[in-house]
This record gives structure tokens, sequence and C-alpha cells, in this order.
């Protein structure tokens, strides 16, 4: 018995310490100079409703996605039939399908062959005459089409993570969310439009040669030439402010992508203009001293999402693996474009699905108010469990204190974020922590009204009361997983604290206190007890 009593009297002790050692940077303020790494480096992570900031909850476009594989894919056929002189008379992709029209019916095995040779991911969904043409309407795989938008939503939430790692935000937290949704949370964020505009940016960037074989007055007049495309590019007046469009007719093959680039940053011209500095990578530099040196004496525009930016003469073949983005940058709309071009594109666009700012000021009021609320709570309760069971209740108080150090301890080892919710949470467990307590010592009182010794009343007691303990504990358990698993933010945090302060209220409510009193009944011999 006395072995068993040490056990847990250890096991009490060690929990104790270590839910003091974790909480102690947060009681501190940070950690400790001198403060060994081995040892707990985090504080209580406050959520956005205690600290203020934004929140945002993005839905990925991934069929999006899917139609630029295409895009890709139709290109590709395109250029891969001409060298095969596989003759066509049309080749589109019209939303999620590509429509080809084959010259004529002898087209058509060579055409087969092609597909099943380079193009696995493409299925033929319908074959149709026409005369002497051959419509074959293309789509793709379905399994592919699963990885694709898969991809998508991984792929947009590791780029918007290094954006807002590059922005410079502190403790975010970026998650994904079901099946093509992203949960961004920006605690302190003091410029949200700014935010948002980072993170939402597609970032797409290409470089492509202009079409000047063609005119550009019978174009913008409904001529467009097959395999040309219309882009503008914006240019604001420096007397008046005002934005007005220039059109290129820009030729539609993309020669290189933002994929070969190294690196972006910010650079100024002798005019003390910002620019962008591109630096390719190994494979995009060669890739780029290829396509100029292959188009000296042509125009190459630079093209980001679909605005053109500038469409520089390519004088000579270019080394070095080095570009420019001119513009008429401010320095901030420079900088977060460098660190959207380093982050790379986003592989399909996002949409807000719902958003949230907190100001810092309502954050404070918020844990002013949830501090007093559990203080004044916590007080009410210690002083009617003192005055109503006595020693008992000084016992039920230590625990109960004991149990909020673990709870807050848990949240900081899990990294687990504090909210507003979470806090009715806590003072939700203080109320169920002394629940145990109180259905205990009525149960002891009336073992000993039943004339049993103290030893017996409070085993008795202890036991006979777990089993009503555990129904209630564990029907609240399984509303909170309920609540965690199905709900959304704040909600989520009320669950968290709520499961974690259950789990902590059993350890503390019936295996510490029950330590305490076979200490007192062992140790002390105490022979009389009043409850």
């Amino acid at each position: 018995m006395r072995r068993w009593l040490k056990a847990r009297l250890l096991l009490a002790l060690v929990v104790l310490a270590g839910a003091v050692l974790f909480l102690l940077p947060t009681f501190l303020g940070g950690v400790p100079e001198g403060w060994p790494e081995f040892l707990p480096q985090e504080k209580v992570r406050l959520g956005l409703d205690l600290q203020g900031g934004m929140h945002l909850l993005l839905e990925v476009e991934a069929e999006e996605a899917v139609k630029s594989t295409l895009e890709g894919l139709k290109n590709d056929l395109k250029e891969d039939m001409r060298k095969r002189r596989l003759f066509f008379t049309a080749l589109e992709r019209v939303g999620d399908r590509i429509e080809v029209v084959l010259l004529n019916e002898e087209v058509k095995g060579g055409f087969d062959r092609l597909l099943e040779e380079a193009y696995p991911s493409l299925k033929e969904l319908e074959v149709r005459r026409e005369g002497d043409r051959v419509r074959v309407t293309l789509g793709l795989d379905p399994r592919w089409s699963a990885e694709v938008k898969k991809w998508a939503v991984d792929q947009a939430l590791e780029t918007i993570r290094n954006r807002v790692d590059q922005f410079g935000v502190t403790e975010p937290e970026i998650a994904r969310q079901g099946k093509d949704r992203i949960l961004v949370q920006l605690p302190g964020i003091k410029d949200p439009e700014r935010a948002k505009k980072l993170i939402g940016k597609t970032a797409m960037l290409e470089f492509k040669l202009l079409d000047e074989e063609h005119d550009l007055g019978r174009a913008l007049a409904g001529e467009i030439p097959p395999g040309s495309v219309i882009l503008y590019k914006r240019q604001r007046d420096p007397n008046t402010g005002a934005i007005r469009k220039v059109p290129f007719l820009v030729k539609d093959k993309t020669l290189l992508t933002g994929d070969a680039l190294k690196d972006a940053r910010v650079a100024f011209d002798r005019f003390n203009r910002p620019y962008i500095s591109l630096t390719f990578t190994s494979r995009g530099a060669r890739e780029f001293e290829r396509v100029t040196g292959e188009n000296v004496g042509k125009r190459l525009a630079i093209i980001l999402d679909g605005n053109v930016y500038s469409a520089p003469v390519i004088k000579e073949r270019i080394s070095g693996g080095r570009a420019v983005i001119e513009g008429d940058f401010t320095l901030e709309e420079a900088h977060d474009l460098a660190i959207v071009l380093r982050a790379g594109s986003l592989p399909a666009p996002v949409k807000i699905l719902e958003e949230r700012t907190v100001g810092p000021s309502l954050g404070k009021d918020s844990i002013e108010k949830g501090i007093k609320a559990i203080i004044l709570g916590g007080v009410l309760v210690v002083i009617f469990m003192v005055f109503y069971y006595r020693w008992a209740g000084l016992v039920a108080d230590l625990a109960l204190i004991m149990n909020l150090l673990i709870v807050l301890a848990v949240m900081v080892l899990f990294r687990a974020t504090l909210t507003l919710p979470g806090i009715a949470g806590l003072v939700l467990t203080v109320g169920m922590a002394v629940d145990a307590n109180v259905l205990i010592f009525e149960r002891i009182k009336e073992e000993l009204r039943l004339g049993k010794t103290v030893r017996a009343a409070v085993d008795a007691g202890y036991s006979k009361a777990l089993l009503t303990i555990l129904d209630a504990q564990i029907t609240t358990f399984i509303a909170a997983v309920v609540l965690f698993q199905f709900g959304t933010g704040p909600i989520k945090g009320f669950a968290v604290t709520l499961s974690v302060g259950i789990i902590a209220s059993l350890f503390t409510a019936v295996m510490v206190t029950k330590t305490v009193f076979d200490y007192v009944l062992s140790v002390r011999r105490v022979k009389e007890l009043r409850i």
C-alpha cells in the first residue's frame, strides 16, 4: 500500500513540475536568459480573437488547374502533330475538353499512335465524322484529373505558406481543411488588404514573343490570327495618375515560365525606380539563353497573370541567367511581387470564402475579460468549497489549480491555440472538475453517516462515485470530439480546451485528491474527518 502511495505521489509531483516547466516561458513573458535549449521554449499561443489579426478560409479552384493542364497538353499536342505531319484544321481547348478536327480518315491512325505513345493522360471521349474530316474529343483521364486536383491544393498550400513566411508574420497558422480548402490565420497583421493580395495573387510568370507579323489594329477589330492573343499593359500617367491599357498582340506559345526562376529581388535603376531582378536556375538559364539566341531582333513580352509588364527587343543572346521586370511599381508593390515570384505561382486561383479581422485592442480587451471571468469564477468556487467542505474543499481547490496548469501546459506541448471560446472551455472545466469532487465528497458523507470508519468511507466514496463521474465526463468528452470534428474556427478552440480539461480533471479530481486523502489517512493516521 505504501509503495503504491509513493508511486502516485511521485506521479502527481512529476506532472505538476512538468506543467509548471512548460508554462514558465508564458509566466515570465519569454524564455529566461540561460534557459537550456532542451527545455520548453514555447509560450501559450493566442488565437486571433485574443491578439488580433486576420482569419481567411480559402477555396482552391482545382478545376482551373485541370484546365491549365489541358491547355499545356493542347499546346504540346499541336507541336507534336506538326512535327509528325499529322494535318488538322482545328485544335482547341473547350472547357475541360480538347477538340481536334483531323484533315481526313488517314490521319486518324497516326493520331492514335501519338496519343498512345506520348499522351497516356488523355482519353478519347468521342469520335465523329464530319464529311472528310474527323472530329475527336479528348478529355483528361479521371485518375489523372483527380491527381491534378490534389496536387493543385497541396501546391497552393505550400506556396501560400512560403509567401506568408517571407512576408514576416510571426506564428501564422496555415492548414488544409477538407478536400480543397485552406485555413490561413495571420496574428498581429497590420495591413490585411496587402496580405490578401499577397496570398491570392496567382503570380503566373510567362515569357512570350510578340506577334509582329500581323497587324495589331486588325486584331483589335476582331481578326485575331490563329496562335496569337491580345494582352494589355497597364500604364500609369505620371501627371494624373490615371491608368490606361496598352494592347499587345502576343503569340500564344509560352517559351519560359516562372518555374525556371531561382530568385527574385527588388533593385533600383539610375533614377531610383524599383524593378524586379530575376535569376534563373541552371536549367532555366540555358533555356533563356537558347530562347534569346534564336530570336535576336524580336520583342519578348514578360507577362505576369495575363498582364504585359514589358516587351523589350532582344538585342543579343543573353547568357548568365538574369532578366528584369520593369513597370510602374511602388516600392511596396515591387517587394510583394518579388515575394510571390520567389515563392512560386499558385497552380490554380483561390477564392476567399470567409474573412474575419480582429483589432489588437479588441483582443486585449477579450483577454482581460476572460482572465477576470476565470479568476472571479475560481475565487467563488474556492470560497464555496472551503466553506462547505472545509479541509476536503481545500484539497479540491489545490487539485483545481493543478488542473488549469495541466490544461495550459498540454496546449503548449501540442502547440494548440488558446481562443476566446477556449477560455470559455477553461471556465467550464473549472466547474466540471469541482463537480466531480462534490460527487465524491457527498458520497463520503453518506458513508460516514452509515457509521463506517474514515478509511472505509473514503474508499467507498471514491469507488461508488467513480462510475457516475466517468459517465458524465465521457458523455461530455464525446460532445467535445463531435464539436472538434464538425466545428470550425472558434468552435474547435472551445472543443480543444474542453477535451483536455475533461482528461485533466479526471486525473486531478480523482487520482490526485485520492492520493492526498490516502497520504493523510496512512501517514498522519487521521481518525476523524470533518466534511
